[in-house]
């Protein structure tokens, strides 16, 4: 069973010149990770995840990356001042959707695979993402070689 799954988030068009990092920890204890600037291009966020299967029918999804309780589980891309951006109005998190359902062939693929997913950075009228990203396309399993590119 793989116990570690490499993740990648793709955050399509970003809005120029906003932070965006990705959420490590809960609480008051988190930190922001991978803090990046939007600068016209797609933005990559690399993390993993630990995979657990405490019986024969469950599967939990584990981390630091990892948010929510079991059956909604989910990781934060923080955004603005939430990334830690001095001066910005804009401040939020873009929740990433992580179904454990979705992750079921990782127990059978092993650690050569990845999974990726895209999600949207900027409104149709060019402001950030907010709450929960609606509608999700899911995420992609890709061999790890797969992933170096951005």
């Amino acid at each position: 069973m793989a116990n570690e799954i490499n993740l990648k988030i793709l955050l399509q068009n970003p809005v120029d010149g906003l932070v965006y990092g990705l959420q490590k920890g809960k609480g008051v204890q988190n930190e922001i990770v991978q803090a990046q600037i939007g600068n016209g291009r797609d933005l990559t966020f690399r993390f993993v995840i630990h995979l657990k299967q405490p019986s024969e029918s469950a599967l939990s999804l584990t981390g630091p990356f990892v948010q929510g309780p079991p059956g909604n589980r989910f990781v934060y891309i923080t955004i603005g001042s939430y990334a830690g951006q001095a001066g910005t109005a804009s401040n939020g998190r873009l929740k990433v959707p992580l179904p454990e359902a979705a992750f079921q062939d990782a127990l059978a693929r092993g650690s050569a695979y990845g999974w990726s997913c895209k999600v949207p950075g900027s409104t149709k009228d060019g402001k950030p993402v907010y709450a929960t990203v609606k509608p999700f396309g899911g995420w992609v399993m890709e061999k790890l070689s797969d992933q170096t590119g951005t």
